[in-house]
């Protein structure tokens, strides 16, 4: 969502660069963005331009005599660089890894200077803010968490969307109201917020306001504006893995505990999707994942166990179908379940045949088709193309 601002509506946030520079005597400004935003990257650039034809950016603005400018670094879209040290590192040249503080960047940032950094919704909010006045703002919202928020709400909804509502929406008014629902003949099973390190909060917490507090609460977070609507063909336990392996893969390694601790939580969590785990793996994996949180030094590890341990707070029957029954309820998981095709129903058409990557389907037109299950690397082509409904999944 912070591209689409970028993208629509560049001026928003260098007119609130401009404001918070001057408010603080701040002369240099740097907009960091990732370099695979190349449309956001060329109206930034014009927009720059044009601030500067208009005097309103460079030496004496407008004849006040305050100067103030913008340059803009690309990123190589590490998801770490999200961290405001890390960022820094990365705009000076060196790998982008947080380092510890004190000093915080007010007091030593960018080159050794002081830096005030904040993201591009914030700076485009500013200049709404100046212009309407704090009480306009605090009048929307909730008690601490003022204003409004944009979000990217995506997944198994009828309209995907960037939205932005008032802080405090319930995320039921999110999902149903604005984003249709999810799609008919399917139920709501959760709603994961807050990017790849927020939680999964379950469907019947859904009247949950949308807020700092009320998130932190249920063990998910605000982030980076992620919203993702799950219906009930989403498996837990494969989502937890995936969004490890994401953070496994975007831990930039400085943390021991962050740097092993976020692999160790991927190799339990993946060893129960393929139904060889113990129910103490499930103790283990809590452990883990409060130790990763607890020592981490930055908003990656120390946010990375909320897949986990969301899942497990809400979804932990899921967990317990894979490690006693070696079945994955959502079917899902490719090594709990089997492909088969029915013989009452098959009519040999021969279209399943044709897409299967595995050469794993029998048959001759017109005449019953079997699946050879030591063939069959279950990629669900099958069960795609078949007109029929003959394919069953077990």
């Amino acid at each position: 969502m912070d591209r689409g601002v970028l993208e629509g509506d560049p001026h928003s946030v260098i007119e609130g660069m401009i404001i918070g520079g001057y408010a603080m005597g701040a002369h240099e400004g740097v907009i960091y963005v990732r370099e695979e935003y190349p449309l956001a990257v060329a109206r930034l650039s014009e927009a720059i331009l044009q601030a500067q034809r208009a005097d309103l950016l460079g030496k004496d603005i407008l004849g006040s005599g305050f100067a103030f400018n913008i340059s803009i670094t690309k990123g190589a879209g590490a998801f770490v660089c999200g961290e405001e040290t890390a960022l820094i590192a990365s705009i000076e040249g060196r790998v982008g890894e947080p380092r510890p503080r004190p000093p915080y960047p007010a007091e030593k940032g960018l080159w050794g200077k002081p830096t005030c950094i904040n993201n591009v919704e914030t700076w485009a909010t500013v200049p709404v803010i100046v212009q309407r006045g704090g009480a306009w703002l605090s009048a929307i919202g909730t008690a601490k968490s003022k204003g409004t928020k944009v979000f990217s709400l995506v997944g198994n909804v009828v309209n995907t969307a960037l939205i932005e509502v008032p802080m405090g929406t319930t995320l039921a008014d999110v999902v149903n109201e604005i984003g249709g629902g999810v799609p008919a003949g399917r139920v709501c099973k959760a709603v994961q917020t807050g990017g790849p390190s927020g939680g999964c909060i379950p469907a019947e917490k859904l009247d949950l306001p949308v807020d700092y507090e009320s998130l932190a609460q249920a063990g998910s977070i605000m982030g980076s504006g992620g919203m993702i609507v799950m219906d009930d063909h989403t498996c837990m336990v494969d989502i937890a893995k995936y969004f490890l392996g994401f953070l496994e893969d975007e831990s930039c390694g400085k943390c021991f505990s962050c740097r092993v601790g976020t692999q160790r939580m991927k190799e339990i969590v993946d060893r129960i999707s393929k139904g060889s785990g113990s129910e103490e793996d499930l103790r283990l994996l809590e452990d883990l994942a409060w130790m990763v949180g607890e020592t981490s030094m930055c908003g990656l590890g120390q946010s990375a166990p909320n897949p986990v341990l969301t899942t497990l707070r809400y979804f932990r029957d899921e967990y317990l179908a894979h490690i006693r029954d070696h079945r994955c309820p959502a079917k899902v998981c490719k090594e709990l379940i089997t492909y088969t095709i029915d013989p009452v129903i098959c009519n040999g058409c021969g279209a399943c045949i044709s897409l299967c990557s595995g050469s794993a389907i029998l048959g001759e037109k017109n005449k019953l088709h079997t699946i050879e299950q030591a063939k069959c690397n279950k990629c669900g082509s099958c069960l795609e193309t078949c007109n029929f409904d003959a394919v069953l999944v077990n």
